[in-house]
């Protein structure tokens, strides 16, 4: 049963209605992003707008906002037509946004921020005293023990969007819109920013909450809006839709496919000939302690572990990212020495990293050139692809992935996260790797996309490749791999088989394998 938010002492109706966004559409070259919507947020209540990466969220978000003009349809706001030219426009109307990269300046202090543009005026200059203390009113309001004197930039991300949040109150927002506000927080900073946004929609605050979390949408959420490939699927009551049928309405097709993926772990693997690798000792000097793993032909490892455990810093030694300063790595059952990533791709190491904006796609290169990337770096630049070549694999990846829009030539930068990922996915793939290396693969996408690429991997591992999978998502490493090695304080404390446990043990072995008094765990090569 999906959890729930505490009652609200009345449900809002339809004489709430503060926005009526009907039969929005937008058209770009070639592309409909929006096709007929419609969207109702209420007074007092928390509305959730959900689809996977392409979907139409932002495009209809930027339609209410002023940043996107609209083809057809209408916006109402307390029953009277707006036309929202730009965001001032639609910030006079009440409608106020706090991005996922928070769009405040870090130089100036947490009052400035939250008064800028709106600053108290004495004699004809802005009065920063009474500028300092207005923003200290607002801070308190939410229970921020914050110095409005104290520069933005010296502060967590949790209190800079509390901060934005604080600005959008300034301007007396009707509605506030929060575009993914968790994603990079722990989950005390999710708390309070969860007491905030109750507070406000109990203040008769319209909250429009957009997140690829599920749990949090049902913890927080009245009621639910769904888009899929730019239509509206339908307005749900969030106690009133079970999360399969949620999942299911926003990727269009139902969760068999999920245990079809999952028995691919179930998939025995053999571990007769020698492993396509193997890491004995390997580690680097403040960074982490030696560890042994074995990835073998056709098997999917799980590295599992908290932020901080050597997931990433075991990925990126094995990947020739970083120097190792310890052990040894046998490909094939050769020794070799992996000191770039160029001759750890010459082995038929390739390696996807989680940062997929800074050391993956290439925003101001098109879908192809980012796909061919890793195909060429590895032949040699001296040798580059013929333009027949070039298309056939680029038309490849693209089909066998189902990168959306189909247009080769379009920017990365203009692409969903989800298709950003696959493109990403893809140029590893044609470099016909015999070991991928795959880190938070699915980070920060819609559930569509995270089943496409699940999907692939399994695929891919059916056919032999072997797969080392990193995920913070436990279920998904469960869901892939045959063995999970779990990482703890940048060591390895044992490993298991995905078989014989589930998320409970998972966890479980994580929080207390290894420490004294827990046993030995049992090691699974």
């Amino acid at each position: 049963m999906s959890p729930t938010n505490p009652p609200l002492q009345a449900r809002p109706t339809e004489r709430d209605t503060v926005i009526e966004m009907s039969g929005i559409t937008v058209q770009f070259p070639g592309v409909l992003a929006l096709d007929g919507v419609d969207l109702r947020l209420r007074r007092g209540e928390v509305h959730a707008l959900l689809g996977e990466n392409g979907a139409g969220k932002s495009t209809l978000i930027k339609a209410l906002t002023g940043v996107q003009g609209i083809d057809a349809g209408s916006i109402a706001v307390d029953g009277v037509g707006r036309t929202f030219a730009s965001t001032a426009d639609a910030e006079r109307a009440g409608i106020a946004t706090v991005y996922q990269e928070v769009n405040l300046c870090p130089n100036l202090s947490v009052g400035e921020n939250i008064t800028l543009g709106h600053e108290p005026r004495r004699r004809g200059r802005i009065d920063w005293r009474a500028a300092h203390e207005s923003a200290l009113g607002h801070l308190r309001r939410f229970g921020l023990d914050v110095d409005p004197r104290s520069t933005l930039d010296s502060h967590p991300l949790a209190v800079r969007q509390l901060v934005a949040i604080c600005r959008a109150m300034v301007l007396d927002a009707r509605v506030l819109i929060l575009d993914e506000p968790t994603s990079s927080l722990d989950r005390g900073e999710v708390e309070r920013l969860f007491t905030v946004v109750r507070d406000l929609r109990d203040q008769g605050v319209a909250v429009v909450f957009i997140s690829h979390f599920l749990d949090q949408v049902y913890e927080i959420c009245d009621r639910i809006t769904v888009l899929r490939n730019g239509r509206l699927v339908g307005e749900y009551l969030a106690d009133e839709l079970p999360r399969g049928e949620l999942v299911s309405k926003m990727i269009g097709r139902e969760l068999e496919e999920l245990e079809t993926i999952a028995r691919s772990a179930a998939r025995v693997v053999d571990r007769t000939p020698p492993p396509v690798l193997r890491a004995t000792g390997i580690g680097r000097a403040g960074s982490l302690e030696p560890v042994d793993v074995d990835v073998y032909a056709g098997e999917v490892v799980g590295l599992a572990g908290l932020l901080g455990s050597g997931r990433t810093e075991l990925a990126r030694l094995l990947a020739g990212a970083d120097t190792t300063t310890s052990g040894t790595i046998e490909v094939r059952g050769e020794p070799v020495r992996l000191s770039t990533p160029r001759q750890a791709m010459l082995q038929g190491i390739a390696f996807s990293s989680e940062d997929r904006r800074g050391e993956g796609v290439v925003g101001d290169l098109t879908v192809a050139e980012n796909i061919l990337l890793g195909l060429q770096a590895r032949r040699g630049w001296l040798r580059p692809l013929r333009r027949s070549e070039r298309t056939a694999v680029v038309a490849e990846y693209m089909q066998a992935l189902g990168v959306r829009p189909a247009d080769p030539d379009m920017l990365v930068r203009n692409l969903s996260g989800g298709n950003q990922q696959k493109v990403l996915l893809g140029r590893w793939l044609a470099t016909a790797p015999e070991l991928l290396i795959l880190d938070e693969p699915t980070r920060g996408i819609d559930v569509g996309a995270k089943a496409d690429i699940q999907r692939k991997v399994a695929e891919l591992a059916d056919r032999g490749l072997s797969v080392l999978f990193i995920s913070s998502e436990l279920e998904e490493v469960l869901r892939l791999a045959q063995r999970i090695v779990v990482m703890r304080d940048r060591r390895r404390i044992g490993a298991v088989d995905s078989r014989e446990t589930d998320i409970d043990g998972l966890v479980a072995f994580m929080a207390h394998a290894g420490r004294p008094g827990a046993g030995d765990p049992e090691e699974v090569r």
